[in-house]
């Protein structure tokens, strides 16, 4: 089993910044991906980003690009998520979720059937 724990949410105005955490305890070697989603009032889950462990690397949603950049320290079982100029568009409960599955090198983890561990999320809300 894994467990995560998000934290860095909050009330932030547009053009800001924040820095999303994800904090990962239990079987953490059995991880092979960790990915980003958010859910706004009414709207269904998306995909934000995600980074694999083994090899080491990270896509994002093709809508998303160049405002967020996922991150991780192996060190101390944390991935991060930083968001650069905030829109109100953004407001939504932010998730990490940890894949267990191997399924090759180039596979990319964008859908939520790919992970089996969710954290609880962090509220992000951006106002105008």
């Amino acid at each position: 089993q894994v467990q995560l724990v998000e934290s860095g949410g909050g009330l932030v105005q547009a053009g800001g910044s924040l820095r999303l955490s994800c904090a990962a305890s239990g079987r953490t070697d059995s991880m092979y991906a960790v990915g980003w989603f958010r859910q706004a009032p009414g709207k269904e889950q998306e995909f934000v980003a995600t980074i694999s462990l083994v090899p080491k690397s990270s896509t994002y949603a093709d809508s998303l690009k160049g405002r967020f950049t996922i991150s991780r320290d192996s060190a101390k079982n944390m991935v991060y998520l930083e968001i650069n100029s905030l829109e109100p568009e953004d407001t939504a409960n932010y998730f990490c979720a940890a894949s267990r599955r191997y399924y090759g090198g180039t596979y990319v983890y964008s859908g939520s059937r790919d992970y089996d561990y969710w954290g609880q999320g962090t509220q992000v809300n951006v106002s105008s």
